[in-house]
């Protein structure tokens, strides 16, 4: 009796190492946060959709992050099937390059009005409730 062992499911794309796509940088120009929330600008818009700046991955982000679909770095990252630092350095370039707008969290000791604190409360009510 022959066993045969089940086909391995093969990637369709290249396979790229991450130092490649990042030219082997691992500290990103601009600190992201993990929730950050990315949206394309209007110039990464006209710039990437005429083949003008950035690879294949900037072209990927710009879609994904357009038509407001606003993305979170996180988000970007599991999509794209990258570590959380390559994603981190592809984002911040194009940040830093105008192609991208970063959205960073605000924090919760900079919220000092009565009407945040009065939403917050709401939200944890809801949440308790459930």
């Amino acid at each position: 009796m022959r066993v045969t062992m089940p086909e391995r499911d093969e990637p369709t794309g290249a396979l790229v190492r991450p130092y490649a796509v990042t030219r082997g940088r691992t500290r990103p120009k601009l600190e992201i946060a993990l929730e950050a929330l990315v949206e394309t600008t209007v110039r990464g818009r006209s710039g990437i959709s005429r083949g003008g700046q950035g690879g294949s991955e900037h072209q990927y982000i710009a879609a994904m992050c357009d038509g407001g679909r606003v993305q979170s770095l996180a988000e970007i990252a599991a999509r794209m099937q990258l570590p959380l630092g390559v994603a981190r350095v592809i984002v911040a370039d194009m940040a830093s390059d105008g192609l991208v707008a970063v959205y960073e969290p605000t924090s919760l000791e900079d919220e000092t009005d009565a009407v945040g604190t009065e939403l917050l409360e709401r939200v944890l009510s809801g949440l308790r409730r459930l």
